[in-house]
């Protein structure tokens, strides 16, 4: 089981730079905008591979958000990554929705400018 993290604890954990980021969605969702320094995981299942290549510390606060409440693709990657060895997993419910309606900034890839 996955812990939530509201936005104001990711603010927070963003600002100290204790987690690493991750967007569930598909690639092209993750182009056209996403939280700052989020890194992109579209897949519904991560390998070990990419878990390894993306956080290779186990132990290190990952948190995996998608687009809102409805959206289930953070809470499988989540999962994922908990069957992966990693301890401490967190999901941003509220997603982009929520933070974009928070007024929080958000970043967009060159290919998507």
């Amino acid at each position: 089981m996955t812990t939530a993290i509201t936005r104001q604890e990711l603010v927070r954990a963003m600002s100290e730079g204790s987690i690493t980021l991750v967007e569930a969605l598909p690639a092209a969702h993750y182009d056209a905008e996403h939280l700052p320094g989020a890194i992109n995981v579209p897949g519904r299942q991560v390998t070990a591979q990419d878990a390894a290549r993306i956080v290779p510390d186990l132990h290190r606060t990952v948190v995996v958000y998608c687009s809102g409440p409805g959206c289930g693709r953070s809470k499988i990657t989540a999962a994922a990554l908990t069957d992966l060895g990693y301890t401490d997993v967190r999901v941003y419910v509220g997603g982009k929705a929520d933070w974009f309606s928070a007024g929080l900034p958000m970043e967009r890839t060159a290919a998507a400018s």
